[in-house]
C-alpha cells in the first residue's frame, strides 16, 4: 500500500492496552483518546491478518505497557504467524520474566524505556521505584536474544547531558543498543537533544542512515577501539521524518490512526469486525486508512 505522497505503509504500530504500571511525566500515551476500552485477543489477531493481507510485514506492539496483557504470549504467537517481524515497546518492568517465553513463540525484538539509571531522578520521572526490574529485563532480553535490544532515552529539557551519556554507556554494558530520542510535543524545547547529538557527531567515527524516518546510526570508538552503536531519533519539525515513516498505527480501542500527532482521519476497525465485516470490507478500511496519511511537517 502506499499513501498519497508515495509512502510505502509496511509496519503497524499497535498499542494493545492503555493501561500501564507507571506515571512517566512525559508519556504521550501513542496519540491516543482516553479509553478504558481494549480489544480481545481473537479481534486482535483478526485485524493481523487482514494487515498482512494488505502487505504488512512488521508490527511493533506498544500501550500503555503491552506487558500488562495477561494474554500477551498468545497475541505474540497468533501474530507471528503471519508477520514476520514482530517487536514489542515496553518499560521493562515485568520483562524479566516473560523475555524467553516471548522470544519462543515469536517475538523478534525489543525496546525498552530507560530515561536514567539515576535512581532518584528515574523515581521523578517515572514516579516508580522499579530501576532494578527494568534493568533485570534488559539483561534477560538480550540473554534470550531478543535483538537487537534497543534502550529508549528520551532527551527531556531538564535532563543533564552528562546523565543522557552515562545512561548510554550503561545500555551499551548491558548488551543492547541506546537509542536517544527527541521529547515528542507541539512545540517541544529539544535543546537538551541538540546538545547530545553535537557531541555524538563529534566522537563517532562513522554514520549511517536508517530508511525508516531517515534515522541517525552513529558508531562511537572506546578506548580499545571497540565501535558501540548508537541511534538518534528526531521526529519533530522534521520534514525528512515524515517523508520516510512507513506506519500506520492501531489504537487500543480499536482504531486504525494515520499519525501520532493527532486523530484526524481515524478510521473505526473493531466495529465492522464485531458486525461480521468480510475480509474485502476491512482491506477497504485499510486502505481509507491509508489514503487518509498526511506528513505532519512538511
Amino acid at each position: 500500500m502506499h499513501d498519497p505522497f508515495g509512502r510505502p505503509v509496511k509496519s503497524l504500530r499497535f498499542s494493545l492496552t492503555a493501561r500501564c504500571d507507571m506515571k512517566c511525566s512525559y508519556c504521550h500515551k501513542e496519540g491516543q483518546r482516553a479509553s478504558e476500552f481494549e480489544m480481545t485477543a481473537p479481534e486482535i489477531e483478526r485485524i493481523i491478518e487482514i494487515a498482512a493481507m494488505a502487505g504488512i510485514v512488521s508490527i511493533k506492539f506498544t500501550g500503555g505497557e503491552p506487558l500488562l496483557r495477561e494474554d500477551i504470549q498468545d497475541i505474540i504467537k497468533s501474530t507471528s504467524a503471519r508477520i514476520p517481524d514482530v517487536s514489542i515497546t515496553t518499560n521493562g518492568t515485568k520483562l524479566a520474566g516473560l523475555a524467553v517465553p516471548l522470544k519462543s513463540v515469536g517475538l523478534t525484538r525489543v525496546n525498552v524505556s530507560l530515561d536514567s539509571l539515576d535512581r532518584t531522578r528515574y523515581i521523578e520521572l517515572t514516579g516508580m521505584d522499579k530501576i532494578d526490574d527494568v534493568l533485570s529485563g534488559i539483561r534477560s532480553a538480550v540473554s534470550a536474544g531478543l535483538l537487537p535490544v534497543k534502550v529508549n532515552i528520551v532527551a527531556l529539557p531538564d535532563t543533564p547531558v552528562d546523565d543522557i551519556f552515562a545512561t548510554m554507556e550503561g545500555a551499551w554494558d548491558l548488551g543492547a543498543i541506546p537509542q536517544i530520542i527527541q521529547q515528542v510535543g507541539k512545540s517541544p524545547d529539544s535543546s537538551t537533544f541538540d546538545s547530545v547529538e553535537q557531541i555524538i557527531k563529534e566522537k563517532a567515527t562513522r554514520q549511517i542512515e536508517r530508511e525508516m524516518h531517515s534515522r541517525s546510526r552513529y558508531f562511537i570508538p572506546d578506548a580499545e577501539g571497540y565501535e558501540h552503536e548508537v541511534e538518534l531519533v528526531r521526529p519533530m519539525h522534521n520534514t525528512r521524518f515524515c517523508a520516510n515513516c512507513t506506519r500506520l498505527r492501531v489504537t487500543s480501542d480499536g482504531h486504525l490512526k494515520p499519525c501520532l500527532m493527532n486523530n484526524d482521519g481515524l478510521i473505526d476497525i473493531i466495529g465492522p469486525i464485531r458486525n461480521d465485516a468480510t475480509n474485502e470490507e476491512l482491506l477497504l478500511l485499510f486502505s481509507k486508512a491509508v489514503n487518509n496519511r498526511r506528513p505532519y511537517w512538511t
